[in-house]
């Protein structure tokens, strides 16, 4: 038996017994007579106490052990003398009579403790080392406990666990995928699910009509802080449901584990806001509600006056942070680079100032002090505001005037983690119209039905459909989404007639879902939760790598493994894929 209890566990109810430990050397504290050590595993840390008089070479071993040695170490439990109340353990330490290193350890690359000097480069190619930091152990433990609490609750609501395939066919629609050579059919590719979409819809067709997966999905495209090339997603699907059901169910997850895991109750119903409504309100489809700073339109009441800037602006729309009057030229200029970043390509900001001396703008020789006072009143202002307003052409201008709005509400301390304000947003439209090529994408996907009452426009003016499709937002961002779905094959053969496809293409991509619709396919719906993204919102961060066990960085790669790597002839020879002649 390598130990009889964690080094989290011993407590002062436990003095005078003797226990076996095994664990981590975190640190060693030589005061001539005495040594201390802090033996560490999962569980916590637990000080082992070695006296050079009592015995002098069981002291001496102490001494040697370096930084993450893996040891062993039998003896008594005392309470210490010199208590530490931050620790858990605190009040005992183990006088130690036997000590052996299972394993010695070279001088980690960085500290393994919670403020480490590891950069996060190196943290991830030593992801081994990082994994032994509490705070990186306590995100996985989150994400454990979330995981457990889904399982639980969906279970309870009579939802099926099923596990889909991993190896799919390839229909690249959204993002791009991940393709997998087949050895056994040369020239021909797998793909890596991007979401078990079709499955779970045929899933329906069966009857098996609660399902739900925590599922691993891959999508190729470019990375950020919440995009990993592979993701987890709790996904569901519901048959016999209209819209209201499915929010109703998932709105109760959610409540679910706001009460168990962050002991936060929410006794109201979400709130519901129309996508249209968003964006007029917020320029945002995922709007951060824990603040206020709704857009205000000024185009009526700016243009002709003589000013160009807003006399060509299809939209002049601004945003009022209360309380900013007395910002300094500083602090606006910082606004106005800000805006101007290539990211964000605004061309720059005008400023209301309500001050002690009155209203006064960078645009004042164009306004007169009544044409400033009307803008006033529009955006609700009160001596002490900042107004800033933005112009150009109108969806380009309400984007940029969203993150204009999200960076005011850092510099204004108003996105408190620990906040949350969660919101259905509904009623998207079904496509939006590709401005290179004219054709009609689906902003969700192909499978998404019309709200019932623009069913019959999908062919005749498939630009005014609503879908009849929702995500959940939670703090400006989108924890997942869904959709009720098509389940008539004729309605489904109009939307890809709609989004461009040919009867032939239809039939070789989606004709297996196309004739499971002939055998009965109930109304159905359902969503999809990025699981990262969520357990990193409980966890106050806003990067999901810090709550993946082993994650990729931002160029996709894994620095630890060193993947994606090449491999050799031999094998690209078996599974039919050319390679370049080598020079020579």
């Amino acid at each position: 038996m390598y130990r009889t209890h964690t080094c989290g566990e011993l407590r002062l109810t436990d003095a005078g017994t003797t226990v076996t430990l095994a664990g981590w050397v975190q640190r060693t504290r030589d005061l001539g007579g005495m040594t201390f050590v802090d033996l560490r595993d999962r569980y916590g840390i637990t000080q082992l106490t070695f006296n050079l008089e009592e015995d002098r070479a069981l002291c001496e071993q102490a001494r040697s052990l370096g930084r993450e040695f893996v040891v062993q170490a039998t003896g008594a439990v005392r309470e210490r003398e010199s208590k530490n109340p931050g620790l858990p353990t605190g009040e005992v330490e183990i006088i130690c009579t036997e000590l052996k290193v299972l394993n010695g350890a070279k001088l980690p690359p960085f500290l393994v403790e919670d403020a480490t000097d590891g950069g996060d480069e190196l943290r991830m190619r030593y992801r081994y080392l990082d994994l032994r930091r509490n705070t990186v152990r306590k995100n996985l433990e989150l994400r454990h406990r979330m995981a457990i609490e889904v399982r639980n609750h969906l279970s309870a609501q009579r939802f099926l666990e099923v596990e889909t395939p991993v190896l799919i066919k390839s229909t690249p629609e959204g993002a791009r995928d991940f393709v997998v050579p087949s050895r056994m059919s040369p020239g021909e590719f797998y793909a890596l699910p991007q979401s078990p979409q079709t499955f779970k819809q045929l899933l329906m067709v069966a009857g098996f009509d609660r399902y739900f997966q925590l599922v691993k999905c891959f999508r190729d495209e470019d990375l950020r802080a919440d995009r990993q090339p592979e993701f987890t997603q709790i996904d569901c699907e519901m048959a016999f449901v209209e819209r209201d059901d499915v929010l109703e169910m998932f709105e109760g997850l959610a409540k679910h584990l706001f009460k168990t895991i962050l002991g936060k109750a929410f006794d109201a119903p979400f709130q519901r806001m129309p996508y249209d409504e968003a964006m007029r309100k917020y320029g945002s489809d995922k709007p951060d509600l824990r603040f206020g700073m709704e857009f205000v339109e000024l185009t009526g009441l700016a243009q002709g006056k003589g000013f160009k800037v807003f006399d060509e602006a299809e939209l002049v729309v601004g945003i009022k942070p209360t309380g900013a009057a007395n910002w300094s030229r500083k602090q606006t200029d910082a606004l106005i680079d800000f805006v101007k970043r290539p990211q964000i390509g605004a061309s720059g900001i005008v400023f209301v100032r309500w001050g002690e001396e009155g209203l006064k703008s960078t645009v004042d020789k164009f306004y007169t002090p009544e044409d400033l006072q009307r803008w006033a009143d529009a955006a609700g202002m009160q001596q002490g505001d900042l107004f800033c307003i933005l112009a150009g052409p109108a969806d380009r201008t309400r984007k940029q005037l969203n993150e204009l709005r999200l960076h005011l509400g850092d510099l204004l301390g108003l996105r408190d983690p620990w906040t949350f304000k969660p919101l259905w947003v509904v009623d998207f439209p079904l496509l939006e119209k590709d401005a290179e090529s004219g054709r009609w994408h689906a902003m969700h996907h192909p499978f998404t039905a019309p709200i019932p009452a623009h069913a019959h426009l999908l062919e005749s003016d498939p630009g005014a459909v609503k879908a009849n499709a929702y995500d959940l937002v939670i703090n400006g961002t989108e924890i997942g989404g869904g959709s009720i779905r098509i389940h008539d094959r004729a309605m489904q053969e109009a939307m890809f007639r709609v989004l461009g496809f040919t009867d032939e293409e239809a039939r070789y991509k989606f004709g297996f879902l196309l004739d499971a619709f002939e055998y009965g396919a109930p109304p159905h719906g359902g969503a999809a939760f990025g699981f990262d993204r969520w357990v990193s919102l409980f966890g106050g961060r806003s990067d999901i790598r810090e709550f993946i066990a082993f994650p990729k960085n931002n160029a996709g790669r894994d620095v630890m493994i060193d993947a994606p790597s090449r491999i050799d002839d031999i094998q690209l020879k078996e599974l039919g894929i050319r390679t370049e002649q080598k020079a020579g």
